[in-house]
């Protein structure tokens, strides 16, 4: 199992996300780490855990109210043994040849409607999909059903279960992993301890993205080192 600790990205800070509701989404401030600059969110996680890959949201992005672009690719340099996940929003163009190398964009549902699902072919599957849910499928319903449009890293994100502490999506993520074998599922939402990445590998889960149980210390070093 890998664990992939998330950034949030608002206003120029880290946030905490929950539910979904990013309007009341609030700085960083945690017994992991009480500073919302995203350096020392990313320090605070690898003085945690050596962990590999970061995935990232650029919420202004994703509303249409602006970018975290360059502070990103700024963390991402700062970083470059590291690899960064990242969720911007609809790509209004193809992906910039000088954006750092250890950056791999995340295409979420939320933002593609029918008619703009061509522009997924400028990436030529070279992107991680999130198939977007807050109770309900979010965004083009064709790609939550047609599979010749998936990569082979999917994440499940279960917006209405992020800080919720309620657990993962088990029943869903069971249902993608029987439907679809060949494809590598990844698991975003509710979870809250080392059981629930047990449960997550029970089902075929090999990898989870986690900020809550990270910051309060749910889910520590130990944990993480016996995975």
């Amino acid at each position: 199992m890998q664990v992939i600790p998330v950034i949030d990205l608002k206003g120029g800070v880290a946030v905490h996300a929950k539910q979904g509701r990013r309007d009341a989404y609030l700085p960083i401030h945690t017994a992991l780490c009480p500073s919302a600059d995203i350096f020392d969110v990313a320090e605070a996680y690898l003085e945690l855990y050596d962990f590999r890959t970061f995935y990232i949201a650029d919420l202004d992005a994703l509303e249409g109210k602006g970018s975290h672009e360059a502070l990103i690719h700024a963390a991402a340099e700062r970083f470059p043994n590291r690899n960064f996940w990242l969720d911007r929003g609809l790509p209004l163009s193809a992906p910039a040849s000088r954006r750092p190398s250890n950056l791999k964009t995340v295409l979420g549902s939320e933002s593609f409607r029918t008619e703009t699902l061509s522009l997924l072919d400028t990436y030529a599957k070279d992107f991680v999909l999130s198939l977007d849910f807050r109770g309900m499928r979010l965004g083009a319903e064709s790609l939550f059903t047609n599979p010749e449009y998936w990569p082979n890293d999917i994440i499940i994100m279960t917006l209405e279960r992020v800080g919720s502490d309620s657990g993962p999506d088990i029943e869903k993520l069971a249902a993608f992993r029987k439907a679809y074998p060949g494809k590598n599922f990844i698991a975003a939402g509710g979870i809250r301890n080392r059981e629930d990445l047990a449960a997550l590998q029970k089902i075929g889960i090999q990898q989870a993205l986690v900020a809550s149980a990270l910051h309060s210390g749910a889910i520590g070093r130990a944990d993480l080192a016996a995975l």
